[in-house]
């Protein structure tokens, strides 16, 4: 008998990455349809009942078949390997659920809810997701179109999930609908055809936050974390693809970089939401797991510049208009969601090396070395022109509005906090806390100007980037004074920087005048100016609009869903994922020059 259990165990965990992984991944991704179907679809309660006691059995099903995959894994290589933490951690999950559920502890029952039973199926699925995807051994995609592809993917599985009956109170939406708001979620951009915060479920507002945490930092960063965290490792090859996708140079530091984001972006997201938190009164809400799930979604949509809110008219809603504290800390977020991984990465060193230092002058009273720390050349590229353009435009916004409508806030305190949060919100994060229907034309022309200039590179944020204006502005100050080359903080800045500034400008003004040109012909009930401001608003995935996103024909709305998801990928992007010519010849033509 033992011998026969021994022989089971051997043959298990010789085709653990064959049989096993196979039939995993499709009993997980069997029990995660069931509990979309449940949660999403099903209103007969009968039918529910079946259904919840059907996931309750698959649940124990898992566990167990997760518990002998680890357990003839352990016992075939007679230690506990680095590979086998993910699933002791899944197990002590699950043990943890369980002990909730039946152990009669009061102090855990609220971790014997359904929904911690649905998150305990969906970690694993999640977790056999990215074992399947990680690993490209077999075949090649060019990083760029597989960076495509992985948001038009995520893109028709949220559209599919918004269409569900219980994602909405009401009606369900359309196809046209559903797909408008998953392309705006996953795109970070916040334009919206239907109110959320009336109009959605629980359930679809919590569809509407994944998609846009995980099209904020991208579905191949979330595969790669997900698929490195519950594998062990990466391929060589799956770290070079991983490296082109995530911009970084060095293939050594693509594990280290891709961990460092994902961690930066839940604490950020986390302090964020505490922030929030102290700001909400409680009057407003229910109970304290609505203002828990408020803050967070709120977090999460400020931190990723996605600009959706679930209140009833968003920041303009009256309980929230004057609360400037909340405000602020919305600012903080989405300003350093705009910075970009790298300036954010740059503080959180600097300030926990300032942290450590303190704490062992005076807790250890050890000698601790400070590390040297400096700001790379486009740290301070990047802060230069974010301050520049968070100054300006905060300023402007307050002497073109300050007899108009910021005389209508609480004081002078009221109308600088209102300009700085409309300044920045205008240049991606897409809030508004005032009416844009009742701001003057030049105040109108100022948040097209800063949503076109965006947010900072390597960011969540969109426009085409402080540094590629100021890229521009440079050249032509250096072509005025005669010189060659642009200089700036005793560096000169390569010429192929300056003519792909140059082509990301055209490129913007082509496609969002060709988006503008169509929508005239789609849209003509609707005036120029509105038609624009929303062409630009979806271009640079900033989400502000004049009110006529709703009102949209279903060809504006399938113009709009194009014009967000070539923002969000880039336009030089997907020319160079489709037209780059692979063949280098080392033929070298004579130069001549062209008459301006």
């Amino acid at each position: 008998m033992i011998d026969s259990i021994l022989s089971f165990v051997r043959f298990v965990f010789k085709y653990k990455n064959g049989l096993v992984d196979k039939i995993m991944f499709y009993a997980s991704m069997i029990c995660a349809v069931i509990v979309i179907f449940n949660v999403g679809y099903v209103t007969d309660p009968v039918l529910g009942i079946l259904l919840g006691k059907t996931i309750h059995y698959l649940f124990f099903v898992l566990f167990f078949m997760i518990a002998l995959r680890e357990s003839s894994s352990i016992y075939a290589l007679k230690k506990i390997a680095v590979e086998h933490y993910s699933g002791l951690l899944i197990l002590i999950y699950f043990i943890f659920i369980l002990v909730a559920r039946f152990a009669g502890i009061d102090a855990l029952s609220v971790f014997g809810r359904e929904q911690w039973i649905y998150l305990g199926i969906y970690i694993i699925f999640i977790a056999e997701l990215s074992k399947s995807t990680l690993f490209f051994d077999n075949f090649y995609f060019n990083p760029t179109i597989l960076f495509v592809i992985s948001f038009l993917m995520l893109i028709l599985i949220g559209t599919v999930l918004l269409m569900l009956p219980r994602t909405t109170i009401e009606a369900p939406l359309s196809f046209v609908d559903a797909l408008f708001m998953a392309t705006s979620a996953v795109c970070i951009t916040g334009l919206s055809v239907a109110d959320i915060s009336t109009n959605f479920s629980m359930f679809g507002q919590t569809i509407i936050i994944v998609l846009i945490q995980v099209g904020g930092l991208g579905i191949m960063t979330f595969t790669g974390f997900f698929g490195y965290f519950f594998s062990g490792g990466f391929s060589f090859k799956n770290q070079l693809m991983f490296g082109e996708i995530l911009g970084e140079n060095k293939v050594a530091s693509v594990i280290k970089t891709l961990l460092t984001i994902i961690f930066i972006t839940l604490l950020f997201e986390f302090l964020g939401a505490v922030l929030i938190f102290t700001t909400l009164e409680s009057t407003n809400f229910p109970n304290m797991g609505s203002m828990i799930f408020f803050s967070i979604f709120h977090s999460i949509s400020s931190f990723c510049n996605a600009g959706f809110s679930i209140l009833s008219g968003g920041i303009t809603n009256e309980a929230y208009k004057f609360n400037y504290p909340f405000q602020l800390a919305l600012s903080t977020l989405f300003i350093l969601g705009g910075l970009g991984f790298g300036i954010v990465l740059n503080f959180y060193t600097y300030i926990k090396e300032f942290l450590l230092l303190w704490y062992h002058r005076l807790v250890t009273k050890k000698n601790y070395k400070h590390k040297a720390w400096s700001f790379s050349f486009n740290s301070k590229l990047v802060l230069l022109c974010n301050g520049i353009i968070i100054v300006a435009a905060t300023l402007f916004f307050y002497f073109l509005e300050r007899k108009n409508t910021l005389s209508l806030e609480k004081g002078w305190d009221g109308e600088w906090a209102t300009s700085f949060f409309m300044a920045n919100a205008a240049r991606s994060a897409g809030y508004n806390s005032i009416d844009l229907s009742f701001v003057g034309a030049p105040t109108i022309f100022l948040i097209m100007v800063l949503m076109w200039v965006g947010a900072s590179p390597g960011s969540t944020g969109g426009g085409v980037k402080v540094t590629t204006v100021a890229l521009s502005f440079m050249n032509i100050i250096s072509l005025a004074k005669g010189k060659e080359y642009i200089e700036i903080f005793k560096r000169r800045i390569a010429s192929e920087s300056v003519n792909k500034a140059f082509a990301i400008i055209l490129l913007s003004f082509l496609v969002v005048g060709l988006s503008f040109f169509v929508l005239i012909f789609t849209d003509p009930d609707k005036s120029m100016k509105d038609l624009l401001f929303e062409s630009l608003s979806a271009y640079t995935t900033c989400g502000l609009s004049l009110g006529v996103t709703p009102s949209l024909s279903m060809g504006g709305k399938l113009i709009i869903v194009v014009t967000m998801l070539v923002g969000r990928v880039g336009m030089l992007t997907l020319l160079v994922a489709f037209i780059k010519n692979t063949t280098r010849r080392n033929i070298i033509f004579p130069e001549e020059k062209i008459l301006f």
